[in-house]
């Protein structure tokens, strides 16, 4: 199951014994499936990236989901138009949760080069963001690593941690409402 380095963990001839959190975590982080928002140039980079010299499907990303309802990654590539803006909070919106959200490229990170009327200065004004990748455009092993970063995040998340008054506080801030389904 990978390094524990946890004391009170007990190790024996031939079993394990973990917390729930860190068996979830680590399926969660091995089965990720990526929906990509790709809009310009860093999405030909990300599309570099799920070739076979890169190779995604070495971290359990082959299966890019088209449907925001089977995704658990959102992938921001590229420029995000305001008129583009609403959309990209409605695909963000119909994810289930847990879901995470990498922003690639500079563009998708803080409106890059184009300082303008109709381009959104970063995503992270609609929607929450939690690993930001740097470039214009990123190399594939820019890429890599944001996705390797994320993993970390899923595997570390605690089961309990979307039920937060907290986490419920920073969807407020971005106007997205958490329905609660009774979770304590």
């Amino acid at each position: 199951m990978g390094k524990i380095d946890d004391d009170k963990v007990i190790n024996g001839e031939g079993y394990q014994l973990t917390t729930l959190d860190k068996a979830v975590g680590l399926a969660r982080a091995n089965s990720v499936w990526p929906l990509p928002f790709a809009t310009s140039c860093c999405g030909i980079e990300f599309m570099a990236t799920m070739g076979s010299a890169y190779d995604m499907s070495r971290f359990g990303m082959e299966r890019l989901s088209f449907s925001p309802r089977q995704a658990d990654l959102l992938i921001v590539a590229g420029t995000i138009s305001k008129k583009l803006g609403p959309i990209l909070k409605q695909v963000y919106e119909q994810m289930a949760e847990p879901k995470w959200v990498l922003s690639v490229g500079a563009c998708a990170s803080s409106g890059g080069i184009f300082d303008t009327y109709s381009v959104l200065q970063g995503i992270d004004r609609i929607i929450p963001v939690d690993v930001y990748v740097p470039g214009c455009p990123p190399r594939p092993e820019q890429i890599i690593d944001g996705v390797m970063n994320i993993h970390k995040l899923v595997k570390k998340e605690s089961l309990r941690r979307r039920y937060s008054s907290e986490y419920k506080d920073l969807m407020s801030d971005f106007k997205i409402e958490i329905k609660d389904n009774g979770a304590k």
